[in-house]
């Protein structure tokens, strides 16, 4: 017997997110054949689903996967866009992983370094849900839109 649980999407159901549709956007925008036109959204991002059963099964030793780095990345550059809408100032996102899975990742917005986040781990990347998800890109734009609000002069050199 299907129960409503069994009927939703891998990360239970998809929050209304100005995040989630920057993140989406932002996936979408790599398919230059079409491949994902007709993918549902929650589709897109199971990827960054990670239950804690599953997460506990990744080994942290090796290099992380080359479609997790390429997560990580989406996951920033939404953030970026997402800071660009609500302040004006225009942000991109700079990673240095180092290949045993920790490293860096910064948001900068002109000559400020609005958001700067140290990785560990990073083969674990991932949410329990699609509003964790949603929350962790929101609560970082926030953060990074407070420090665009602190510094504007900088932020828009």
């Amino acid at each position: 017997m299907t129960t409503m649980a069994d009927m939703l999407p891998r990360g239970g159901e998809m929050p209304a997110s100005d995040f989630l549709k920057l993140l989406i956007s932002v996936i979408r925008a790599e398919d230059s054949y079409g491949n994902w036109e007709g993918k549902a959204d929650s589709d897109l991002l199971a990827e960054f689903i990670v239950t804690p059963e599953e997460r506990r099964a990744i080994p942290i030793i090796g290099d992380p996967d080359p479609d997790l780095l390429w997560r990580v990345e989406k996951f920033y550059e939404a953030i970026a866009l997402l800071l660009e809408r609500r302040t004006g100032a225009m942000a991109a996102q700079m990673s240095r992983i180092h290949h045993e899975g920790f490293g860096r990742i910064v948001l900068i917005s002109g000559r400020l370094v609005v958001l700067s986040k140290h990785v560990r781990d990073i083969h674990r990347f991932g949410f329990e849900s699609f509003a964790a998800l949603a929350e962790a890109g929101e609560a970082l734009a926030r953060d990074a839109a407070d420090t665009v609000a602190r510094f504007p002069d900088a932020a828009r050199a």
